[in-house]
């Protein structure tokens, strides 16, 4: 499994990187992480990948993310407890939390943790997009 990428893909529709949103997707399992990337790469997206919340930690990203896509249950730390140590250092940032294992308990969880919107696995791709454009504060994504 990959422990972080960061595509070298030619800006979309010659968006300079320094002009697109950049989002962290940070999730445990592979095929969800590298459907993610794809999608959001495929709209226009510059999109940072984590397989651990400890992936991310131990990262120095060259640019912040304006938006991260969180796993609630990931293997070593949970994404809830990643969310509240964000907080501390980027209260600001947007989190979307994305979970397959849905409960209420998980639900308040994540509500309380901060969070923009909570998508449940396997979630439209429409939905993620909506969401991240909430979250960013744009109308529509950078590119279709």
């Amino acid at each position: 499994m990959r422990q972080h990428s960061v595509p070298g893909r030619a800006p979309t529709l010659g968006r300079p990187m320094a002009n697109r949103r950049k989002v962290t997707v940070i999730d445990d399992d592979g095929s969800v992480l590298k459907a993610t990337e794809r999608l959001l790469c495929a709209r226009g997206f510059e999109v940072e990948t984590f397989a651990s919340a400890e992936a991310f930690l131990a990262c120095t990203a060259t640019r912040p993310a304006t938006c991260l896509v969180l796993d609630i249950h990931l293997s070593g730390m949970s994404g809830i407890e990643l969310r509240r140590r964000l907080k501390v250092s980027n209260p600001n940032l947007p989190v979307i939390f994305i979970t397959a294992m849905d409960s209420e308990a998980t639900r308040k969880d994540a509500m309380e943790a901060g969070c923009v919107a909570y998508l449940q696995k396997p979630f439209l791709s429409h939905a993620l997009i909506e969401a991240i454009d909430r979250a960013t504060g744009s109308s529509a994504s950078p590119a279709k």
